[in-house]
């Protein structure tokens, strides 16, 4: 074999394993870069979902909550009693 084609051939194959290196390499920060972004988009969706499932739907609730003694009318305050309960269940959850 001619020593300048076999010198060819050496360079080529130099360059192509370093091709192949470098493509490896960037498909692995390809894969990393899309679980990372998957991963932001989880946390920065659960936050707000549990936040409001530990803080505010408690609060919602004791507003909401159908109670016993309460009068189907809107207009209608509701009695002292029923306010010091709800008062009361704030300051346990507390």
């Amino acid at each position: 074999m001619d020593p300048e084609l076999k010198k060819l051939l050496e360079e080529n194959l130099v360059l192509a394993k370093d091709n192949n290196r470098m493509l490896h390499n960037i498909r692995r920060n390809q894969v990393l870069s899309t679980v990372w972004t998957v991963l932001v988009w989880v946390v920065a969706l659960a936050i707000p979902v549990y936040l409001y499932q530990h803080f505010v739907q408690p609060v919602v609730h004791n507003f909401f909550s159908p109670t016993a003694t309460s009068t189907p009318s809107v207009f209608v305050f509701p009695a002292s009693a029923e306010v010091q309960k709800l008062i009361n269940s704030y300051k346990v959850q507390k």
